[in-house]
């Protein structure tokens, strides 16, 4: 395991740096030092923010200011090397897999065929070959619960569109380089859209707003038109 380090991030901000490897260890480390520092209940601990290889922790410096704390970034890094104790061998192997039901090609994916004929492939094919891995959400971005996944099956890696769509629907899934991803709504964009989900990533009056969260795996279930319309309703 690479060392891990601890560095302020701003005033109000503490980044927790586990390597430069993105891989599945790296992010069952992030997940493992996020729940010993929610177990701990700091009142001044504000949001975490998970990504490839740190975890960002956003902490009231003003409190602790009021509270005595001269140094806020160093008290912070204090309290939380006091909260975190990694031990690999004790990782919690959730295999639980979220479905996320996609239909592919059509309306809802309107780049499937473009994708396959760039691989000379079938469209059938590119929908075997990105339904069947188990990805791995890395963190959320770019828009509210955009998942970022890991283990898109290299054989389908796909540049982006040359010129980006005005719009996107909410839920469609498309491919750009090695990456694969959800839209959760309505956006610009430049992905190669294959397909689109029924479901709701983002609903910002439920808590939590987003349906999947860092550290969860995900695979794709392909279903038919009418399928998608019926779990639309």
């Amino acid at each position: 395991m690479q060392p891990i380090e601890w560095q302020p991030f701003g005033e109000m901000a503490i980044r927790i740096q586990f390597g430069t490897i993105v891989c599945e260890t790296t992010q069952q480390l992030i997940t493992q030092a996020m729940a010993q520092i929610e177990a701990q209940h700091i009142p001044y601990i504000q949001e975490m923010i998970p990504a490839y290889t740190s975890l960002t922790v956003i902490y009231d410096a003003v409190h602790l200011l009021t509270n005595g704390e001269m140094n806020p970034a160093k008290a912070m890094i204090a309290q939380l090397k006091a909260c975190v104790s990694i031990d690999e061998g004790a990782f919690i192997r959730d295999e639980k897999i979220i479905d996320i039901p996609v239909c592919y090609g059509g309306a809802y994916g309107p780049d499937l065929d473009e994708v396959a004929a760039y691989h000379d492939l079938t469209p059938e094919e590119i929908i075997t070959r990105h339904s069947t891995p188990h990805y791995l959400i890395y963190m959320l971005g770019f828009a509210p619960g955009f998942p970022y996944l890991g283990g898109l099956d290299d054989t389908i890696a796909t540049p982006r569109k040359k010129s980006p769509r005005l719009k996107i629907e909410a839920g469609s899934v498309g491919i750009a380089g090695s990456q694969t991803g959800i839209y959760p709504i309505e956006t610009p964009g430049g992905w190669q859209i294959i397909g689109r989900t029924p479901l709701q990533l983002f609903q910002p009056e439920k808590t939590p707003p987003t349906l999947l969260e860092a550290g969860a795996k995900i695979r794709f279930v392909p279903i038919s038109a009418a399928e998608f319309e019926e779990l639309s309703i």
